[in-house]
């Protein structure tokens, strides 16, 4: 069992939230999601899927692998020297980097039916920006929505009407404090295949939806029946269909997942995968809605900074290069046999369902989240972050996987003698974690 000499990273999660509102820059990486008062927090160095914490503790990454931004694993040596090539001749200059006009052409090589391309550095900003050159091309002002699509306030904008509207689209409690209430009635949320729902959107806005922003999938298969019928319905009434690929991007294909079935949109958004943990976002479309972008004003300065274009064209020819997406994807089977097989063993009830590269384990019993935060500190115990979520990479050796299922098997049985005895509670060693959005402190 691995023996941590002392926990830095906790210490100064507790500071950060002192100085820092939230404590950090993303929902997803406080330690309140994973391990309250015990969770390692920072790290001083990342490879492959190794993690060494501030006090040279090392972890397998065996949760959100920066959340799913490193399909490659963490400094990948090629994406490494490219970045560094881009940093040493200049990473910012009052010229623009040619590496823009070649990410723009790989793109487009990559999904033929888009034309035209624009970038920026984070994925909630490029869906708000794929939002504005919707609404600039179509006059209209109102966004229909099914699934989770970042923070800004066209977004956000639905828990005005109702502050439970996001709560089945990811993430529960999110408050619209902040979001002008001048919004009000502007974004509109429908559930993941159900298409009546859609069609009651349109009857009721009267020709008022500018687009449509959509997940093709998150957790299982897409239902393609539904995204068809989405598709015709968004031609009908002249709406601008976005799907989002942020996080299904560079998953089941090189690319956006919509190009393994013959659906396509009028915009598509990538991210997360694209730069291999370098900041880049990509909203490419077809020709006329593209354009639509020089009618409004969209323009940043880091927009134009090299590192990302590099970072994403190396990121790509890495993927075409060693079958990255069959190996990922036969790691991730693999994880799920021996995870359902070790549960199995243990007579523990757990599901694992999500796409073979992205993993999720459901417990059951009467608090899953207990559940989940024991598995969470008992697995770091053994050297493993670890938590519901497995976002596989290339660097997921079966030499880890093999380590990861035999400290699991262990975790699996102590779960279940807790559940026998009723005593599941009193293994924790402090509170149990958060489950969606809560303010801190």
């Amino acid at each position: 069992m691995n023996k941590v000499s002392n926990n830095s990273g906790a210490q100064l999660w507790q500071k950060a939230k002192t100085i820092i509102p939230g404590g950090n820059q993303l929902l997803s990486k406080r330690a309140e999601m994973f391990l309250p008062d015990f969770w390692p927090a920072y790290y001083q160095k990342a490879k492959g899927c190794e993690i060494w914490d501030l006090d040279g503790n090392h972890y397998f990454d065996m949760s959100i692998m920066g959340i799913g931004t490193c399909v490659l694993g963490y400094a990948h040596p090629d994406i490494n020297q490219s970045v560094i090539e881009a940093v040493e001749k200049g990473s910012m200059s009052s010229l623009n980097c040619h590496e823009e006009v070649a990410l723009a052409e790989k793109l487009i090589e990559l999904h033929p039916w888009a034309a035209k391309a624009r970038f920026a550095r984070t994925g909630g900003e490029s869906c708000a920006i794929a939002v504005r050159i919707a609404r600039s091309f179509t006059n209209k002002d109102k966004i229909a929505f099914c699934g989770y699509h970042g923070w800004h306030d066209w977004y956000l904008a639905t828990n005005l009407n109702d502050d439970k509207n996001l709560d089945e689209q990811l993430l529960p409690g999110l408050d619209p404090a902040g979001v002008p209430n001048g919004l009000t009635g502007t974004v509109l949320p429908f559930k993941e295949g159900d298409i009546e729902g859609f069609r009651e959107i349109l009857k009721n806005n009267h020709g008022e939806c500018a687009a449509v922003v959509m997940e093709v999938f998150r957790h299982s298969s897409p239902d393609l029946e539904f995204l068809k019928a989405i598709r015709a319905l968004c031609d009908e009434h002249k709406i601008t269909l976005i799907f989002d690929e942020i996080s299904s991007g560079f998953r089941l294909n090189i690319g956006g997942s919509h190009l393994l079935w013959d659906i396509e949109p009028d915009i598509c958004v990538l991210g997360k995968a694209l730069g291999n943990g370098h900041p880049i976002g990509a909203i490419i479309g077809k020709s006329e809605v593209m354009d639509a972008a020089q009618s409004s004003f969209i323009s940043s300065s880091y927009w134009s900074e090299r590192v990302g274009f590099s970072a994403a064209l190396k990121t790509i020819e890495v993927f075409e290069q060693q079958q990255v997406i069959q190996n990922v994807s036969a790691t991730g089977r693999l994880i799920k046999q021996q995870l359902l097989y070790s549960a199995q063993q243990s007579d523990l009830k757990i599901d694992v369902i999500g796409i073979d590269s992205v993993l999720i384990l459901v417990f059951s019993g009467n608090d899953p989240l207990v559940t989940k935060t024991v598995f969470t500190q008992e697995m770091l115990k053994r050297g493993f972050l670890a938590s519901n979520v497995i976002y596989v990479s290339l660097a997921h050796t079966n030499e880890i996987v093999e380590q990861y299922i035999a400290a699991a098997s262990e975790v699996f049985q102590l779960i279940k003698q807790g559940d026998q005895d009723n005593t599941l509670e009193q293994l924790l060693d402090g509170p149990v974690c958060h489950s969606g959005f809560s303010r801190l402190n």
